[in-house]
């Protein structure tokens, strides 16, 4: 079976303004090259955006970005703020998915709503598959506290307080 790749052209605020459909979770994963979670945050070239549900998931997004570090933890002296567009352009995200994140950064996009995890390089495919199957049965409490906060899903009952 051949695979058939399509490319849609679409109005950048309406794709980055859609709210993901009931019962989905926003993804974000961390990229230099569209296949894999195979970059940190702040050197990451492109983002891909997928809304995730118990039964699968789907493309949104692949947002990318131009002047990026290179990769070897050292910053530019221009004092260009790197940080803060890319959490900007990834709110509406509930998970954000990279190889590693600073402190800093990893506060903006929690004040954005956005849960930062940080992992080993993945498959896009195999990401988005542990997140489809922690959605199913009974997702972890970080991940229902998450849902809770973006308003996905019926609410859980939390027995740690009883």
């Amino acid at each position: 079976m051949t695979a058939v790749r399509r490319l849609s052209l679409v109005d950048t605020d309406a794709a980055h303004d859609a709210a993901p459909p009931p019962g989905a979770v926003r993804v974000a994963i961390a990229s230099t090259d569209l296949k894999g979670l195979n970059a940190h945050f702040g050197s990451a070239p492109k983002f891909a955006v997928y809304d995730v549900t118990p039964s699968g998931w789907s493309f949104v997004e692949a947002v990318e970005f131009d002047g990026n570090t290179d990769g070897d933890g050292t910053h530019r002296a221009d004092g260009d703020d790197r940080i803060t567009p890319k959490v900007d352009a990834l709110a509406g995200c509930h998970l954000l998915f990279c190889l590693a994140i600073g402190g800093p950064a990893a506060a903006k996009a929690v004040a954005h709503r956005i849960h930062p995890i940080k992992a080993q390089p993945a498959t896009i495919d195999d990401v988005l598959e542990k997140v489809r199957a922690m959605l199913t049965g009974s997702p972890p409490p970080w991940l229902r506290k998450v849902l809770q906060a973006a308003g996905v899903g019926a609410p859980r009952p939390d027995f740690e307080d009883d």
